[in-house]
This record gives C-alpha cells, sequence and structure tokens, in this order.
C-alpha cells in the first residue's frame, strides 16, 4: 500500500524558517499499528544513516508512534499519524501528530514493573528535550535531540 507523504504545514514550516531551522521531511500515515515500521523507516531515510543520533531518533520514533495508534483516535477509521523531522537549534527535532484522545494524556511511568508507559520513559531518558501540546486538532509529541558534536 502506498503512504501519503505530505508536505509540512504551513504553520510548522514558517516556524521552522523563523527559528533558523530546516524541515528535513513530513509524512502522512495511517493510524495502524502495521504502520510503525513505515515510521521508522522514514526517519531513518530522513535524517540519513551517518547521522549519530540515527539509532535514539528511531527508537524514540517507533515508541511515539506506537503510542499514537494505541492511545488516540488515530486507530480509528481513517486516523492518521503525521511525523515531521526538523534541523533546528544544533540538532533534530521529530513531532508526532496524532488524532487525540479524550481519555489519555502522555504519562512517563518509571516503574520498571508497570505494565506500560516505558515508551515515554525512553523519551525522556534518551532525548535532550521532549514535550507535548494538546489542542481540540489532536496532540502533538515532539523530542529533540542535540547534535552530536555537543554531545
Amino acid at each position: 500500500m502506498a503512504l501519503m507523504a505530505a508536505n509540512a504545514s504551513d504553520a510548522t514550516a514558517d516556524l521552522a524558517m523563523m527559528a533558523g531551522a530546516s524541515v528535513l521531511a513530513s509524512l502522512t500515515i495511517p493510524g495502524r499499528a502495521e504502520h510503525v515500521s513505515e515510521a521508522r523507516s522514514f526517519v531513518a531515510k530522513a535524517i540519513g544513516p551517518e547521522n549519530p543520533a540515527a539509532d535514539v531518533a528511531i527508537l524514540l520514533t517507533s515508541e511515539i508512534v506506537t503510542n499514537a495508534v494505541l492511545h488516540s483516535y488515530s486507530r480509528c477509521a481513517g486516523g492518521t499519524v503525521t511525523l515531521v523531522v526538523i534541523e533546528i537549534s544544533g540538532g533534530l527535532r521529530v513531532e508526532v501528530a496524532d488524532d487525540g484522545s479524550d481519555l489519555s494524556t502522555p504519562v512517563v511511568k518509571g516503574d520498571v514493573y508497570a505494565s506500560d508507559g516505558h515508551g515515554l520513559y525512553l523519551v525522556q531518558t534518551l532525548a535532550d528535550q521532549w514535550g507535548y501540546v494538546r489542542d481540540e486538532a489532536g496532540t502533538t509529541v515532539w523530542f529533540w535531540l542535540r547534535a552530536a558534536a555537543s554531545r
């Protein structure tokens, strides 16, 4: 099945330009678990295998996209998840936007015995910065990884 590639929203592109950032790529995929691997491949290709942050970026993308397809309305018929990869402030930012949910917000669970919540614990632990924004359109979870030269 072909994926729909989408340009970054005008607002994202405008913000990136103002911040001296560059939108590397964006992609919209169906909000289904079988498309998480496509999200990983997309990020790998967008940032390139030579990027020292590639492995961490791919892992964190996988965790966030998995959360989106499990815990948001993106999992419903016609639901989507949109990824945007941005070079900004000496690093790499990945944003994952879903269709939101009335019942859940992103929660970090550091308890090793918890049955879930480990994905955002990885994001919190491995990303230099991360956060989320919820609004009427859905939830966007993002992370930022510092450039390797700064690490």
